[in-house]
């Protein structure tokens, strides 16, 4: 595999975590918090797209995976999240790479091996299995976990010759 980028979308918070994939082994590259200074959507929006083309321009990676939007109980904060995804998502199509969505249920399940798993098993985990010093942010956290979730996937996918339940999109031109 290579280089991918995971992102975790938040209208005030996005995190983004960088993995290395070579056969078995995911190696930590880099990972973050793209914290928005506006208090108008349109601007976060902005910065968020800016944030993450910065991103792709300096690591270059060749996947790029996101969480998918859930329903929420206010329709505000997820219409502004799924926002967020769009400025993502066409921050990695501006830039040619293929998109890949996860259920926030599938990047548990990859990470921690349950659905229902809470943000702090989460960091422990991509903590342990990226053997890094200190956990990462939450927001960071979740991103790595969004890109391990993707390399897993693709590992399957392979083993099964076959398509798992994601969606996936090619690259853009």
């Amino acid at each position: 595999m290579a280089l991918i980028l995971g992102v975790d979308p938040g209208s005030r918070i996005t995190g983004y975590g960088l993995i290395e994939c070579v056969g078995r082994k995911q190696t930590y590259i880099g990972s973050g918090c793209i914290r928005t200074q506006s208090d108008e959507l349109p601007l976060r929006l902005q910065q968020i797209y800016a944030g993450l083309t910065e991103i792709i321009k300096q690591y270059q990676p060749e996947q790029f995976a996101i969480e998918r939007v859930f329903m929420a109980k206010n329709a505000d904060s997820a219409l502004k999240l799924g926002q967020a995804r769009g400025a993502a998502i066409v921050a990695a199509t501006c830039a040619n790479l293929p998109v890949a969505e996860y259920s926030a249920t599938q990047i548990k399940s990859a990470v921690v091996g349950t659905g229902r798993a809470q943000k702090a098993q989460v960091q422990h985990m991509i903590t342990q299995l990226l053997k890094l010093p200190a956990a990462p942010q939450a927001d960071a956290a979740d991103a790595l976990a969004v890109a391990m979730c993707h390399y897993h996937t693709c590992q399957s996918l392979v083993a099964l010759g076959g398509r798992a339940n994601t969606r996936t999109y090619g690259r853009y031109k």
